[in-house]
């Protein structure tokens, strides 16, 4: 069974009276839509054929004329087996340059930014509070000093490239189901720039580019947390083709407290106690960021609670005030007893089971405390 051809003015999406600038237009979105070499999708391939022939036929005054008389039948005596052949749009190059990046001028390397490096910087706690200058050392690809990145030795020319003759592309002719196509692609020999070096650089040997090892300065800021990567803009390796340099990311990692943990912005004290001042309460110095303070435990004070230093911890970032420092009280229960104090409190035990309001309750904890220290 004869499969029935669909119209050509539809497959265009033209009207029956459409110029033949409209034609063109039609055929120049459609076939950039469905290109083979563009649209991946099933049926792409099919869709593209179809309009390049309705293309053929209708830019054609004279088979245009035949087939609005006798449609499809008026066309045997036509060739339709030649892609293409006597389209202009000006010029084919117009499609192949939206596929394949145009002309020589657009073919030219592109600037590009430069690769961005990564170092690891570990800081005191107290550095990362309060913030501190550090130096580090980096190493990264940057311009030759000797040629500023150009490849050639100062003073010296450039010549035009043989492969290309200077245009920086090549072209090659292929044919294909489609017909012929010409491959535009960058000139391998010159990278596109047209000129070549015949003299080069006497510290690069042509690569306008050297590795070199750095020493930064950094400037940590205050409030700065363990995970933290600041961002050096520009301190990567330098761009190709003008380029702009790539950045060093710095990781911050804090190392650990002896004393204190950290909470964002709040630092945390675990202060032990003896079981008596914990009872009758105690007056201490417990340590800062800032020094030595002095701590009041109230008594009867329950291992756990805890007692909140207003402004002692970390500095917030941007200049937004201090945490705070909590000390946490942890009640220390003996385990290598003298045997006074293991009388002492034995004594202390019957005294509390007795009666919780006793006189002697008072005096035999001055003595445990005495005993405890």
């Amino acid at each position: 069974m004869a499969t029935t051809k669909r119209d050509y003015y539809d497959i265009l999406g033209v009207p029956r009276n459409a110029s033949t600038e409209e034609i063109k237009k039609a055929f120049r979105r459609l076939a950039m839509q469905y290109h083979p070499d563009r649209n991946k999708h099933a049926g792409a391939e099919d869709r593209f054929k179809q309009i390049n022939e309705a293309y053929e036929v209708l830019s054609d005054p004279e088979r245009r004329l035949s087939y609005d008389r006798f449609g499809h039948d008026g066309l045997q005596g036509f060739d339709l087996g030649r892609p293409f052949d006597g389209f202009d749009m000006g010029g084919f190059g117009d499609i192949f340059d939206a596929f394949f990046g145009g002309t020589g001028t657009r073919l030219r390397r592109q600037p590009r930014r430069g690769n961005d490096h990564h170092s690891r910087l570990i800081i005191a706690f107290e550095e990362a509070a309060f913030g501190c200058q550090k130096q580090i050392e980096v190493t990264r690809t940057e311009l030759c000093p000797r040629c500023g990145g150009q490849g050639n030795e100062p003073g010296s020319q450039l010549a035009r490239c043989p492969a290309c003759d200077g245009t920086g592309e090549v072209r090659r002719v292929q044919r294909s189901l489609f017909g012929q196509f010409v491959n535009v692609a960058a000139c391998q020999q010159c990278g596109g720039e047209g000129r070549i070096i015949t003299e080069p650089c006497k510290d690069c040997r042509g690569s306008g580019r050297q590795r070199h090892r750095r020493r930064l300065e950094v400037k940590i800021p205050a409030g700065v947390n363990d995970g933290s990567q600041m961002r050096l803009t520009r301190e990567g390796d330098a761009g190709l083709n003008g380029g702009p340099a790539g950045n060093l990311y710095i990781d911050i990692r804090v190392a650990p407290h002896e004393l204190f943990q950290r909470d964002n912005s709040d630092i945390i004290l675990d202060l032990g106690i003896n079981i008596a001042q914990a009872a009758l309460g105690v007056q201490l110095q417990v340590p800062t960021l800032d020094g030595p303070h002095n701590l009041k435990i109230p008594p009867g004070s329950q291992s756990g609670r805890v007692f909140v230093l207003k402004g002692k911890g970390v500095p917030r970032l941007r200049g937004q005030g201090r945490g705070d420092e909590l000390v946490r009280v942890r009640v220390i229960v003996p385990t290598n007893l003298t045997p006074e104090q293991k009388r002492l409190l034995k004594d202390l035990d019957d005294t509390l089971k007795a009666s919780a309001d006793s006189q002697d309750d008072k005096g035999l904890l001055g003595k445990i405390k005495d005993a405890f220290g």
